[in-house]
C-alpha cells in the first residue's frame, strides 16, 4: 500500500520551508533550521571571511555543537587562518571542520600550485568545490551567508533553496543589507577579520583577492579584471542550464552532442574492422601510438581522445599525428580542455571539443567564442589560405 504521507520531494520541501518563514526574523529562521526533521542533518559552511562573523555568532548562542565547514583551499590568507582558529575558540564552536583539498588531486592536477595562473575556475573546483561536495556528503541541508545586496547571481536569493535536487541550501541573512551586517556587528561588539581594516571587504584566496578601492563594489577585488564572480560553490542551480550532461564545443559555440552511437575503446578496435564506416566512433589514450590505428583510419569517422587533465598536452600530439597520418574523419578533444586552449586544439587538428556541464557552467559559451578566431591568428591557415 502507497504511503498516507509521503517524505515531499526537496522542491516540495524548499517552496513550504519559503512560505512558512518569509516573515520571520533571522533568528528564528536559523534557530528552527537547526532542529527541523523537515530539512535533516545541517552544517553552516563558513569562509571565516569579512562578514562570517555574523552567523558563526548566531549559532554559536543557538548551538555552539552545530557542525560548521571550514575549506581551507592552502591558498588562504594567513590572517584568514589565524582569525579561523580564535574566532572558533572566542565563540566556543565545539565541531568545526577544517577541510582540505585531496592530496592526490593536487598532486595530479595541480603539483606546482600555479593552476590559478592558467584556470581560475579548475582551481576553484579542485580547491573549495570538490572537497565541499565531499564534506557536505552526511548533511541533507547546508547554511550559507550569501547575501542579496551582493548582486550577481545572488540578487534574487531566497531563503531556501533546492540545490540541484541533492540538498537543502538556507540563506538565513539573504535580505540583510550591508548595513545590518555592519550594525550586527557593533551591537555583540564582535571582532573583524584583520583584512577589512585594509580594504578587503569580500576575502577569499590570496592570490585571486585584491582591496577595494572607495566607491567600488565589495566583491570587485574577488578575481578582478575577469568575468568570474563565484568560487563555483553556488553553481548547482545554474549548472541544469547547459544543454545535455557532456556539451560539444565548435567555432559556433556550444551545442549538444550529436553523435548518438557510442564509442568504441582501443581493446575493441580489432573487432570493428568490419563496421561499417558512418557507425564507427574510437576512443583513445592520450598517450597511444597513432601508427596502431593506421590500418583502420578509413574506416573511423570519429575520433575521441582523453584529455584527464588540462596540464598534459599529450593528447594535442597525437591529434597532429593522426592528421599527418591522413585521418579525414573528426577529431574531438574529451575532458579537461579549457577555453585559453581551444585554439591550440584546433591548430592540433582537432574539430570540436567535449567538456562536462560543470565545466561549461564555470567556463561559459562566451569565453569560448572569444577564441573561434583562432584562423586569424594562425600563420600556418594563412599561408595555406594565400597558396
Amino acid at each position: 500500500m502507497p504511503l498516507e504521507n509521503p517524505i515531499p520531494s526537496i522542491s516540495e520541501r524548499v517552496t513550504q520551508l519559503n512560505d512558512r518563514y518569509r516573515n520571520e526574523d533571522t533568528t528564528k529562521v536559523l534557530r528552527d533550521t537547526i532542529a527541523d526533521p523537515l530539512i535533516g542533518p545541517i552544517a553552516l559552511v563558513s569562509s571565516f571571511g569579512a562578514e562570517a562573523v555574523v552567523l558563526l555568532h548566531m549559532i554559536s548562542e543557538i548551538d555552539p555543537a552545530t557542525p560548521i565547514i571550514f575549506i581551507d583551499t592552502e591558498m588562504l590568507f594567513p590572517q584568514t587562518l589565524t582569525y579561523q582558529r580564535e574566532l572558533a575558540e572566542d565563540l566556543g564552536l565545539r565541531d568545526v571542520r577544517r577541510i582540505t583539498p585531496s592530496r592526490v588531486a593536487v598532486f595530479q592536477r595541480d603539483p606546482d600550485n600555479l593552476m590559478h595562473l592558467a584556470d581560475r575556475d579548475s582551481c576553484c573546483a579542485l580547491r573549495k568545490s570538490e572537497p565541499l561536495e565531499g564534506a557536505l556528503s552526511g548533511f541533507d541541508a547546508w547554511i550559507s551567508g550569501r547575501k542579496r545586496f551582493q548582486g550577481g547571481v545572488r540578487a534574487e536569493l531566497e531563503l531556501f533553496e533546492n540545490e540541484d535536487d541533492k540538498r537543502i541550501k538556507v540563506n538565513p541573512l539573504a535580505h540583510w543589507s550591508s548595513k545590518d551586517v555592519a550594525d550586527y556587528i557593533a551591537a555583540h561588539n564582535l571582532p573583524r577579520h584583520p583584512l577589512v581594516a585594509k580594504g578587503y571587504p569580500s576575502i577569499g584566496c590570496a592570490p585571486c583577492t585584491t582591496p577595494v578601492s572607495l566607491g567600488e563594489d565589495d566583491r570587485a577585488g574577488r578575481w578582478r579584471g575577469e568575468e568570474k564572480m563565484e568560487c563555483g560553490i553556488h553553481f548547482a542551480n545554474d549548472i541544469k542550464q547547459v544543454p545535455d550532461a557532456s556539451v560539444i564545443v565548435s567555432d559556433n559555440g556550444f551545442a549538444s552532442d550529436d553523435w548518438n552511437r557510442g564509442f568504441l575503446a582501443i581493446e575493441e578496435l580489432e573487432a570493428a574492422s568490419n563496421v561499417q564506416k558512418s557507425a564507427l566512433a574510437i576512443d583513445l589514450p592520450n598517450d597511444f601510438e597513432a601508427t596502431d590505428v593506421l590500418p583502420l583510419l578509413d574506416q573511423i569517422d570519429l575520433i575521441r581522445i582523453d584529455f584527464p587533465v588540462f596540464s598534459d598536452g599529450r593528447g594535442f600530439s597525437l591529434a597532429q599525428r593522426l592528421r599527418l597520418l591522413a585521418y579525414r574523419g573528426r577529431l574531438r578533444a574529451k575532458g579537461h580542455v579549457l577555453a585559453d586552449q581551444y585554439a591550440m586544439a584546433r591548430r592540433s587538428g582537432f574539430d570540436e571539443v567535449e567538456i562536462d556541464k560543470a565545466l561549461a557552467a564555470r567556463q561559459p559559451e562566451s569565453q569560448w567564442l572569444a577564441r573561434a578566431d583562432w584562423q586569424a591568428r594562425n600563420y600556418q591557415h594563412r599561408f595555406q589560405q594565400s597558396a
